[in-house]
């Protein structure tokens, strides 16, 4: 495996980067292992000590923020259509399965943050964490690296955001709180679609769609203001107007501060696998997939809108509004959360988080 060839550059940027950047470890730094435990079974680890973690996204990107932090490579939650999915060929790793199951764990990541934040350089800017692959997937249960991470930033009052599909964020409750008494903390967890039955097949891996917005629910009676981003929005699949209506309703419940759409996109890596899933089980809506995307990883710039405007107006009728996904904020009291309408006459924006 090409361990040397995953660079600084290319973990920030989702797998762009530039040859000559200094790789992020070495091949020596790889040890491998399974755990013959249910929740593991058939998924290796390869843990390796880092030479970065904070990493700078490029100035082309259409992310939101600079600076992520990704403990992870790979993820179990194995959705099909993880755009994170290209960045596994760079260590000769499998995009499909392998991505799925090949986890790279940065073991020495709350140090090394520590040591990074520390440093005289470092201007303290906004920090975006689940962005690539999610920080709270199975493997975070066993290596526990998000408790040091959280605290590290905590300790330099540095601002941060975090974007999940993983329950496991309530067993951090009390550091997250902790975090908003100093400095500004937003939290998002993603709901596409309320579908059971499209869920066990399209996000195998992940706690139920209910499940996450328990976590919504849990977060807001515990003061903390939870956004919710609606992602992805999966065409001819979770698109129809009932279905919309169905997973604002529920993001509603859920006492969501906040309810942001993203279309579905398909970079390469994702593509490939994506389509293959579609042809195994909804076979009839691959010519229609293959028009629509025809321009490449972009759902085309109308049928964005019409997403874009029909779950605005939905999030309207129930009381919710849009935010961006960057936006950390200080915890306050449930009942002072602040409803975020949308700028008169704003365009939607399809960013490449999902």
């Amino acid at each position: 495996m090409r361990w040397e060839n995953l660079t600084v550059e290319s973990e920030g940027s989702g797998g762009h980067g530039r040859a000559a950047d200094a790789a992020l470890f070495g091949a020596d730094a790889v040890i491998t292992r399974t755990f013959d435990t249910p929740e593991f079974r058939g998924i290796t680890f390869h843990e390796v000590r880092a030479r970065s973690i904070l990493n700078r996204v490029p100035g082309a990107s259409r992310m939101p923020f600079e600076w992520t932090v990704n403990p992870y490579r790979g993820c179990t939650h194995a959705c099909v259509y993880c755009f994170a999915r290209k960045t596994h060929s760079y260590l000769d790793l499998d995009t499909g399965l392998g991505f799925d199951s090949q986890i790279v764990v940065k073991v020495n990541a709350p140090e090394l943050l520590r040591r990074q934040l520390g440093s005289r350089r470092w201007q303290g800017d906004h920090v975006a964490m689940g962005t690539n692959v999610d920080c709270y997937q199975r493997a975070e249960g066993r290596y526990r690296l998000m408790p040091g991470i959280i605290s590290a930033l905590t300790e330099h009052a540095n601002p941060f955001s975090i974007l999940t599909k993983g329950t496991l964020i309530l067993r951090d409750l009390d550091l997250l709180t902790r975090a908003a008494e100093v400095t500004d903390v937003g939290i998002s967890v993603s709901v596409g679609f309320t579908d059971t039955e499209l869920w066990r097949t399209v996000e195998p891996g992940t706690p139920a769609p209910e499940r996450r917005l328990e976590v919504v629910r849990t977060l807001g009676e515990h003061g903390i203001g939870c956004g919710v981003l609606m992602a992805p929005v999966l065409p001819f699949l979770s698109d129809h107007p009932a279905q919309l209506r169905d997973t604002v309703r529920a993001i509603a419940a859920a006492g969501a501060t906040s309810v942001t759409p993203l279309v579905l996109h398909l970079r390469p890596g994702a593509r490939e696998w994506f389509t293959a899933w579609l042809e195994r089980h909804h076979p009839h809506l691959v010519r229609r997939y293959e028009r629509l995307y025809a321009e490449g990883a972009y759902a085309p710039k109308w049928y964005q809108r019409r997403i874009t405007r029909q779950v605005h107006e939905l999030a309207q009728e129930y009381g919710i509004g849009p935010t961006r996904t960057d936006m950390a904020r200080r915890i306050r009291p449930a009942q002072d959360a602040e409803v975020v309408e949308p700028p008169a006459g704003a365009e939607p924006t399809q960013l490449t988080l999902i």
